[in-house]
């Protein structure tokens, strides 16, 4: 059996899913390739319809993809009446690219291996390994990860085109800097640069709730919507923003950091430094410090649940005071980007539809108008790794089809 055998069918696409053809220079190359890789398996016909280009522009451009060995046609099931020919369809060659993404945390680091149609083709984790703290020690963990992933899959890194790495903090995309992180000592590390000179190949950076934003824009709820925020609270409290089905990071590549919100003056200690931060009032380390120095170990909020379901009012006065604080963040979010959605993410999800419903009402008295729908998707623990990898594969595609 080969690898290809054992991976899911890439029939329902990856990827963001457009209503009409991309703004600006893409050429007509790239945009079919990367329709094709939404739709995951789709006519010649319905390519054209949908970019709204003539039928006779489509064949010639299809014709490379395949001659390049990017597409490939697939015969779709005999008609019911038994007569004629399959239909024929095109889907994204798999073994065209192999990317891999990793998310670096300061409780356990994920990495993915995904293929051109994005299918995971490998995992691995580590736990945060005990050190110094600095970034080349981060490094140096990251470079151990991706060779025990190859390992895993038994690829040789040659054979992996790109690699994304997301971790908290404030990290420029563009410029691979990482300019703070809660998970590694110094500020203003060229990131990028180190992590592509342990591996051996191109590495990009992004901030971790960024990459749980292309997970979304690429596997999950957000992938027919045009434009969505993404909000995760764990240890941190993180926001991505989608906008024109491209993630939006500001002007300098650090922004949509929610969780840095200054909601109290001269408030709660943040562990940016600074006093008054929303993360300060609802993430993990901010409710334990809340609760008390005789919380067990386990996960925050079910044990403040559980607490509070037995009548413990310190519990039940923390969770209410983190849900306040949320209310209040979530709504200056819809006043500031009016998004149509906004997503309840992670891999600990701590929301059901009902707290999403409960969220929402609460957050409409903080805005001006109707606030956005809020709704919940839960993933696994990969899911941040994965996402890595499609913003990997997602800024190696545009060299792969030239």
């Amino acid at each position: 059996m080969s690898l290809d055998d054992t991976l899911p069918d890439a029939s329902a696409g990856v990827g963001p899913i457009r209503a009409a053809p991309r703004d600006g220079a893409a050429s007509l190359r790239l945009q079919l390739y990367e329709a094709v890789r939404a739709e995951g398996r789709v006519s010649r016909a319905s390519l054209a319809k949908a970019l709204r280009v003539s039928p006779g522009s489509v064949t010639p451009a299809v014709a490379d993809l395949i001659g390049a060995g990017l597409l490939r046609e697939v015969a779709d099931a005999a008609p019911a009446s038994g007569r004629g020919r399959p239909p024929v369809t095109l889907a994204v060659e798999p073994g065209a690219a192999l990317v891999a993404g990793l998310r670096l945390s300061d409780r356990e680091h994920t990495a993915a291996l995904i293929d051109a149609a994005g299918r995971t083709v490998a995992s691995a984790s580590a736990g945060r390994a005990p050190g110094d703290g600095t970034v080349a020690a981060l490094v140096e963990e990251a470079g151990a990860l991706l060779d025990r992933l190859l390992a895993t899959a038994g690829v040789a890194i040659g054979a992996v085109r790109a690699v994304g790495v997301g971790l908290p903090g404030l990290v420029e995309h563009g410029s691979g800097t990482l300019r703070w992180s809660p998970i590694a000592e110094g500020t203003d590390a060229p990131l990028a640069a180190l992590l592509s000179d342990r591996m051996g190949v191109a590495a990009s950076v992004d901030n971790d709730t960024n990459l749980l934003t292309v997970a979304e824009l690429w596997f999950g709820k957000g992938r027919g919507l045009s434009d969505f925020a993404v909000v995760t609270v764990e240890n941190g409290v993180g926001m991505g923003l989608v906008v024109g089905h491209a993630t939006y990071r500001g002007a300098r590549g650090v922004g949509m950091e929610l969780g840095h919100l200054c909601v109290e003056l001269d408030g709660a200690l943040c562990r940016c430094g600074r006093r008054g931060c929303l993360e300060a009032y609802v993430a993990d380390y901010a409710l334990e410090r809340e609760a008390g120095p005789d919380l067990p170990e386990g996960e925050i909020v079910p044990l403040l649940e559980a607490r509070m379901a037995q009548g413990d009012p310190v519990a039940g006065a923390v969770l209410e005071k983190a849900a306040r604080y949320l209310a209040l963040g979530l709504g200056n979010v819809s006043n500031l980007f009016d998004p149509r959605h906004v997503i309840l993410s992670g891999s600990r999800s701590r929301w059901s539809p009902a707290d999403a419903a409960t969220l929402a009402a609460a957050v409409a008295a903080h805005t001006l108008s109707a606030p956005p729908p809020i709704e919940v998707n839960a993933w696994d623990d990969l899911i941040w790794a994965r996402g890595a990898a499609a913003l990997a594969l997602s800024d190696a595609t545009p060299g792969l089809v030239a």
